[in-house]
C-alpha cells in the first residue's frame, strides 16, 4: 500500500538532510539511491538494478547506474559534474535495451542536484537536494500516485490495442478460442492495469513473468493459471508454500478470477506478445475507450454487422450532461455551502442507478460513473473546507460500481464492461488518494457492477434492475436500418412493434425507445437517452414510430440535433446522429442542441416544446399524402427505365453510337437526376416510346442494347420485371411530362441553405432522381424556392446520411401553402421572376456553383431574400414580426399544419 503524500514528503526532508554534506563520494551512490527509493516505502532491490549491463550504439559493453525496466534510468555522477553530458550518456544506452525496457523516464543526479526528464510528456524539472520534498509529487509513479489525463487520439491508446489484439490473435491460431480466450484476455486486461495503476506493485506482473516463466513459453499457460488461482485465494487461504513472488500479489476477489480456465498453450511469440503488453503504461489507457479500441480488430464488415459505432468522451458527454450531471452539479452549487444539504446531497449520489440496455463495452457506463465520482469528490472537497473532518476519506466515498448495470448481446464486451468500470472504480480512488494524501483502494473488489449478456429485446429488463430503483437510462443501442437487419433482428423488430402498421421500416434502435417506454411505466420520474440514427426522426420513419411513443406518454426532454457521431475506434464509422432525452414525465426547462455544420460544435437553445422532428413546435407527426393539401399542381416521380443500364448513354458512348448510327439522334433525349440536373453533367438515353419498328430495325447498334434489356429483364427475380421484357425498348415506368416541367432535385447536399429547382423542357428525360410538376407557374416556383419551404423540407425530410432527401408524399403534399392576396400572389411571382433572371447573369454557371455558401453570387442572395420577404408576408398576418430564425418559421408551420390536418 502507497504511503501518504505526507509521510513521502517528511522522508524526503529527512533523505535531503541526511545527505546534504559534502563530502558524499561516489562510492555512497548505491546507499544514496537506496535511500532514495526508500522515501517512498519501495525496497529498491524489488524494482531496480545497479551497474546494469547494456551493448551501447557503438558495439561496446555499457553499465547502467541503476535501470528500472520501462519505467525509470538512472545516471548517477560526481558533485559538481556536467548533467548535461550525463543525460546524453543516459540516451546513449537506449539502442541496447529492448522496446519493453525502454524506460519512460530518465533522472540525472550528482547528489546535489537532480534532473528529471518525462519522455512521453517532453518535460525537464531540475531542482537541489534540498528542495527534493518540494518536488516530491514529480515522483509520483514511484509512490504508486499517478494521476493522469486521457486524450482522446492518444498514440498509447492504438498501441494497447494492436498489442492486445495482436496476443488475441496467436492464441486464437493456436487454437484457444470462444469463451476461454475471452475471459483469459479480460484476465490479463486486469492485470496490466493493475501493475501499473498501484493495485499490484510496479512491473509485479510483468516481472513474474519474465522471471518465473522459460523463453519458449511452454510453462507461460501453467504459470497464468496458478497466477489467477492465487489472486482468487484470500491470503489465510493460501498454501504456505507458496512461491514468494506469488504469494505477493493481492487477494483481488470479484469473481473475475475464479472460473477454471483450459490452459493455454504458449509458444515464444505468444509470451513475447504477452511481455509486450506488460511494456505499455496502461495507467494512461482510459478504461473508457479501451473497450472500443480493442473492437478495432474487428473488420468493417463485423463492425456493421453487430451495429456498433463506438463513442468518443465528448459525446457521451453531450448525452449524460443534460440527462443528469448538468443537474447534479447545479444541485451542488446550491448546497455546498450548508453542511448537512451536502452530507444528504452525497447520499443521494450513493442511491443512484443508471442502466445501459445495450451497454457494450461499458463506454457510456464508465463515462457516466467518472463523472458522478468527480462530483463526489467536489462535494467531499466542499465538506472538508466547511471545517467537516476527514480522517478516514473511505468513509466518505458511497458511489460504487454496483450502481451501474448493463445488458449486451455478446459476453466479451460484457466483460470488458465490468473490468473498465473496476479500472475506472481504481483510478478514481488514485485521484482520491491524491487529493487527500493517504492511499485509498478498494481491494478485495466486494462490490460489482451488474453486467449481464443476452439479448435486451428479449428480456424482462426489471430481472437485472426494477424500473422503481432505476434512475437513468441511458446508451447508444445498435443503429441497423432496415436493409442491414439479419432475419433475428426483424424478429425483434416485429416482436417488439407486433401490431404497429409499417414496422419493418423502423431502424433497429428504434425497439429500445419502446421498451424503454414500456420499462418507465412503473416509475414515470425515470428518465432517458440515446445515441439514434437521424433517420428516426426524418421522413416516414417518424410516422411509424412516433405517434405509438407519443400515445405512451413519451415527451422529449432534450435532443441534440443531426451530427456526425465520431468514434474511437480505427476505421471510424461514419454515421450522422442525433440525441434524444426523453421521459414520460414533462419538464419545463427543454434544451435543443443545434449544429451549424454536423461537424461543428452544439449551440443550446430554450425552447417551449421539441416534437418528433426535433424541432420547436407542437406533438404532431407528417402522415405521407397522396395529394396536396391544398389546391396546388400534382408532384409526380420521375420514370424508371430497368434496363441494366443499357437504354443510358454518357457523352463518350453517345459519340461511339452515333458515329456509326447517326440515325440514333433523333431518339437519344438528355437523362437527368439529382446529379446531372445540379451539376450540369450530361448523360442521355434512348427514347424509343414513339419509334416506329421499321426504323427501330434499320439501327443494328440500339438493337443490339434493347436485347440487353430484354435478357436483363428475363433474368429478374421478380415476375413484374420479366414481363417487361416483351417491351424491352421502353422504360417500365414511364412519368415523362408533354410539357415544360419545373423539376425538384430529389437529393441535395446538406451544405446548401437553398435547394435549387428549376424548369426543365419536356425534351429532358426525369429520372426518378426528379420530381417533376408539369403544371407549375411562378408563383408555386417561388414559393417552393422560399426560406419557408426548405425550412420545411429541412424538418420533415429524410436524408441519404446527411443529404436532403425530398418526398411528394413527405414533403410537398403535407406542405402548408400560404392563402395570399392578389397582390402578394403578383408580389411572389415578380420575385421569383427576378430571380430566374438573376440565374441566367451566371449562364457558364452550374447550379451547384451558385448555390454553394461559398461562391454564391451577392446579387444572387439578395434575389432570395427578396422573394423570402415577399412569401413570408403571404404567411404572416397584417402587423405581425417578420420571422426572426428556421426555428420560428419551422414552428409556425407545424402549428398551420395542425390545423390542415385536423380540418
Amino acid at each position: 500500500m502507497p504511503l501518504s503524500w505526507n509521510e513521502i514528503r517528511s522522508r524526503a526532508l529527512a533523505f535531503s538532510r541526511e545527505w546534504a554534506d559534502e563530502s558524499s563520494e561516489d562510492a555512497e551512490a548505491k546507499s544514496f539511491w537506496d535511500g532514495f527509493f526508500n522515501i517512498f516505502g519501495i525496497t529498491r532491490r524489488r524494482v531496480a538494478s545497479f551497474e546494469a549491463p547494456v551493448k551501447k550504439d557503438d558495439g561496446r559493453g555499457g553499465f547502467i547506474d541503476l535501470l528500472w525496466r520501462g519505467v525509470l534510468l538512472v545516471e548517477h555522477k560526481s558533485r559538481g559534474r556536467d548533467l548535461d553530458r550525463a543525460v546524453k550518456q543516459a540516451l546513449d544506452y537506449f539502442p541496447g535495451l529492448k522496446e519493453r525496457d525502454l524506460p519512460r523516464y530518465v533522472l540525472v543526479s550528482d547528489f546535489a542536484r537532480f534532473r528529471l526528464h518525462d519522455l512521453d510528456e517532453k518535460t525537464t524539472c531540475e531542482f537541489t537536494l534540498a528542495e527534493l520534498h518540494q518536488n516530491i509529487r514529480l515522483f509520483g509513479f514511484i509512490a504508486g500516485y499517478q494521476s493522469r489525463t486521457f486524450g482522446q487520439e492518444d498514440p498509447v491508446n492504438i498501441r494497447a490495442a494492436e498489442r492486445l489484439g495482436r496476443l488475441h490473435d496467436l492464441l486464437k491460431a493456436s487454437g484457444f478460442d470462444g469463451h476461454a480466450l475471452e475471459v483469459l484476455l479480460v484476465r490479463i486486461l486486469f492485470c496490466l492495469f493493475a501493475e501499473d495503476t498501484a493495485l499490484f506493485e510496479r512491473r509485479q506482473f510483468q516481472d513474474y513473468l519474465e522471471i518465473r516463466t522459460g523463453e519458449d513459453g511452454s510453462d507461460c499457460g501453467m504459470h497464468l493459471a496458478q497466477f489467477f488461482q492465487v489472486l482468487d485465494t484470500p491470503p489465510a487461504r493460501r498454501p504456505t508454500t507458496l512461491d514468494e513472488s506469488l504469494a505477493a500479489f493481492p487477494y483481488v476477489n470479484g469473481q473475475l478470477f475464479s472460473e477454471a480456465l483450459p490452459i493455454a498453450a504458449f509458444d515464444s511469440a505468444m509470451r513475447e506478445a504477452l511481455l509486450d503488453c506488460c511494456a505499455l503504461d496502461w495507467s494512461r489507457i482510459s478504461p473508457a475507450v479501451f473497450g472500443s479500441l480493442f473492437q478495432s480488430i474487428m473488420d468493417a464488415k463485423a463492425r456493421r454487422a453487430a451495429g456498433a459505432h463506438y463513442t468518443s468522451e465528448t459525446n457521451i458527454l453531450r448525452l449524460i450532461g443534460p440527462l443528469f450531471l448538468d443537474e447534479l452539479w447545479a444541485e451542488f452549487e446550491k448546497v455546498k455551502n450548508n453542511r448537512s444539504r451536502l452530507a444528504e446531497f452525497l447520499n443521494k449520489l450513493s442511491r443512484l442507478n443508471f442502466f445501459d440496455p445495450a451497454c457494450g463495452c461499458g463506454n457510456f457506463l464508465v463515462i457516466a460513473y467518472r463523472e458522478l465520482r468527480l462530483l463526489e469528490l467536489a462535494a467531499i472537497r466542499a465538506a472538508r473546507k466547511s471545517g467537516q473532518m476527514v480522517l478516514d476519506v473511505s468513509q466518505l466515498i458511497g458511489v460504487n460500481v454496483d450502481q451501474f448495470h448493463g445488458i449486451e448481446l455478446e459476453e466479451w464486451p460484457a466483460r470488458i464492461a465490468e473490468v473498465a468500470l473496476w479500472l475506472t472504480d481504481h483510478q478514481m480512488n488514485l485521484l482520491v488518494s491524491e487529493e487527500f494524501g493517504q492511499y485509498f483502494a478498494r481491494l478485495p473488489l466486494v462490490k460489482a457492477p451488474h453486467i449481464v449478456h443476452g439479448n435486451a429485446l428479449a428480456m424482462d429488463w426489471n430481472e437485472l434492475i426494477p424500473a422503481e430503483r432505476c434512475d437513468f437510462v441511458l446508451g447508444n443501442p445498435p443503429f441497423l436500418g432496415k436493409n442491414y437487419q439479419s432475419e433475428e433482428q426483424r424478429a425483434d423488430v416485429a416482436r417488439i412493434f407486433a401490431g404497429l402498421p409499417s414496422n419493418m421500416l423502423l431502424d433497429y434502435v428504434a425497439c429500445w425507445y419502446r421498451k424503454t417506454a414500456e420499462y418507465m411505466t412503473a416509475n414515470p420520474s425515470l428518465r432517458a437517452a440515446f445515441v439514434s440514427t437521424n433517420s428516426i426522426t426524418q421522413g416516414e420513419q417518424v410516422s411509424v414510430l412516433w405517434p405509438d411513443l407519443l400515445r405512451r406518454g413519451v415527451k422529449i426532454h432534450f435532443a441534440h440535433r443531426t451530427f456526425q457521431w465520431s468514434s474511437e475506434a480505427r476505421g471510424k464509422a461514419a454515421v450522422h446522429c442525433v440525441i434524444i432525452g426523453f421521459g414520460l414525465q414533462d419538464v419545463t426547462d427543454k434544451q435543443l442542441f443545434d449544429y451549424e455544420t454536423i461537424q461543428g460544435e452544439p449551440h443550446a437553445l430554450k425552447v417551449a416544446n421539441i416534437n418528433p422532428y426535433l424541432v420547436d413546435g407542437p406533438d404532431v407527426v407528417v402522415s405521407k399524402r397522396r395529394k396536396p393539401f391544398c389546391a396546388v399542381p400534382e408532384m409526380r416521380k420521375g420514370s424508371q427505365p430497368t434496363d441494366g443500364g443499357n437504354l443510358l448513354l454518357s457523352d463518350k458512348e453517345r459519340g461511339i453510337l452515333l458515329a456509326v448510327e447517326p440515325a440514333a439522334s433523333a431518339w437519344i433525349r438528355p437523362f437527368l437526376g439529382s446529379e446531372e440536373f445540379i451539376n450540369n453533367v450530361s448523360r442521355w438515353c434512348l427514347w424509343l416510346q414513339d419509334c416506329p419498328p421499321e426504323e427501330l430495325r434499320c439501327m443494328p447498334e440500339v438493337l443490339k442494347r434493347v436485347e440487353a434489356v430484354r435478357q436483363m429483364r428475363l433474368a429478374s427475380k421478380k415476375a413484374a420485371t420479366q414481363e417487361w421484357a416483351k417491351r424491352p425498348s421502353i422504360f417500365t415506368e414511364i412519368r415523362q411530362p408533354s410539357s415544360d416541367y419545373l423539376a425538384v432535385p430529389k437529393t441535395s447536399s446538406e451544405r446548401r441553405t437553398i435547394m435549387p429547382l428549376g424548369w426543365l423542357a419536356k425534351e429532358c428525360i426525369a429520372s426518378t432522381e426528379i420530381f417533376t410538376i408539369p403544371d407549375a407557374n411562378p408563383y408555386h416556383f417561388g414559393v417552393l424556392q422560399s426560406a419557408m419551404h426548405m425550412a420545411w423540407m429541412r424538418a420533415v425530410a429524410g436524408r441519404l446520411k446527411s443529404d436532403y432527401r425530398y418526398s411528394a408524399s413527405i414533403v410537398y403534399n403535407t406542405f402548408p401553402w400560404p392563402e395570399p392576396t392578389d397582390k402578394q400572389r403578383v408580389a411572389i411571382e415578380t420575385a421569383a421572376q427576378s430571380l430566374l433572371a438573376v440565374r441566367s447573369q451566371f449562364p457558364d454557371a452550374t447550379l451547384a456553383d451558385l448555390y454553394d455558401p461559398l461562391t454564391m453570387p451577392p446579387v444572387l442572395l439578395k434575389a432570395h431574400q427578396a422573394l423570402d420577404r415577399a412569401v413570408d408576408s403571404a404567411y404572416l398576418a397584417p402587423g405581425s414580426k417578420a420571422f426572426r430564425s428556421e426555428a420560428e418559421r419551422v414552428a409556425f408551420l407545424f402549428v398551420r399544419y395542425q390545423q390542415l390536418a385536423g380540418s
